[in-house]
């Protein structure tokens, strides 16, 4: 029996993911769903933002769907301790090194989005960020005290071959079941780690995907192309730093950042951990007013890569279009829909 581990996280984290349940409960009543307090809400419960045992319960789930974690609350917290560092751990910790961001602009959110209509109608990419090296992870780091006062901050950039490669391999077999095309964005002309990157995808491509239509660009350039001809693109690859911020870029095409799911896989037949890509956002916790769209199509792609069952992903993304074809929207896209009524309309589509 499949095994679903729903960690709500902080801030808007809970409201979003309960609409997310909800859904996951009408289309498979047999998915056994368990709880458990994970990032600053696990902090001020256990004493840490990722426990043993909810790390252990993730390694043994089939698929972990969470919230968000953060809020200005833990800001004082010794920095191992911030929540943030449980969803590094628990990345790490699960072994989930491909982060899959998918970037579709829904027919009637064209013209939600800041860019022209005729810019993002029709949009459909995907990023595919490394997520468990890169600066996020390199050593040293740290910030000293130097003999004359100064301060000074050290993050260390270091990829290998191995890591490239099987985030690489990821991008490269997704693009096959789609348009045949990938796009690997690096920093090749100022750093040793994107020149590295760039050789190693060259050198893969070669190897095991001809087929594949293989372009570089620079990430810089990447940045601008999406606000440009976001459309040219079918899969970008790309490292954690710079995945980390063209993703974010992308959702705002879309409409919305409450919009964009997201996956993070590991090797062939481990979990799949899940989350929408928009922060806990504290300001408007409590409030009834986020959107649970991202966290439901997450729970989508969860039903697609780790619970083995596409047709319920297919289900759960066609909902989604006909509430929102039917004008149901949340604020943020310029409706009047609270959390749990925006969730309603989701039910109410399937």
């Amino acid at each position: 029996m499949a095994r679903l581990l729903l960690l709500p996280g902080d801030g808007i984290g809970p409201e979003v993911t309960a609409e997310a349940r909800r859904v996951a409960e009408r289309l498979d009543p047999d998915l056994v769903i368990e709880t458990r307090p994970f990032g600053g809400s696990s902090y001020d419960e256990l004493g840490t933002p990722l426990s043993d045992d909810t790390l252990e319960l993730a390694r043994t789930s089939q698929a972990v769907l969470m919230g968000a974690v953060g809020g200005p609350q833990w800001a004082s917290a010794p920095r191992h301790l911030r929540p943030e560092a449980g969803l590094l751990g628990l990345r790490a910790g699960m072994g989930v090194f491909a982060n899959l961001r998918p970037a579709i602009c829904f027919r009637a959110l064209a013209d939600a989005s800041t860019l022209k209509r005729e810019v993002v109608e029709g949009l459909d990419l995907m990023i595919v960020r490394e997520l468990t090296g890169g600066v996020y992870f390199g050593q040293p780091r740290g910030v000293e005290t130097l003999p004359d006062g100064r301060r000074r901050g050290v993050d260390t950039q270091v990829y290998d071959t191995t890591e490239i490669e099987r985030v690489a391999r990821v991008a490269f077999t997704l693009a096959a079941g789609r348009r045949k095309k990938v796009t690997s964005c690096e920093k090749s002309n100022v750093m040793e780690t994107g020149l590295l990157w760039r050789e190693t995808v060259t050198a893969l491509h070669a190897r095991e995907f001809p087929e594949i239509t293989l372009e570089h660009m620079l990430a810089d350039n990447a940045a601008m192309q999406l606000v440009k001809a976001p459309r040219q693109f079918d899969v970008i690859l790309t490292d954690n730093l710079f995945g980390d911020i063209l993703s974010d870029e992308a959702a705002q095409l879309t409409g919305s950042l409450g919009m964009l799911p997201s996956a993070a896989l590991g090797m062939a037949g481990s979990p799949g951990l899940y989350e929408p890509i928009h922060g806990s956002a504290p300001d408007i916790a409590g409030l009834g007013l986020a959107n649970p769209l991202g966290a439901i199509l997450s729970l989508g792609m969860a039903f697609r890569w780790s619970l083995e069952r596409p047709d319920l992903a297919l289900r759960v993304s066609r909902a989604v279009e006909t509430a929102l074809s039917r004008g149901d929207r949340t604020r943020d896209l310029g409706g009047g829909l609270g959390t749990q009524e925006m969730g309603e309309a989701v039910l109410a589509a399937l």
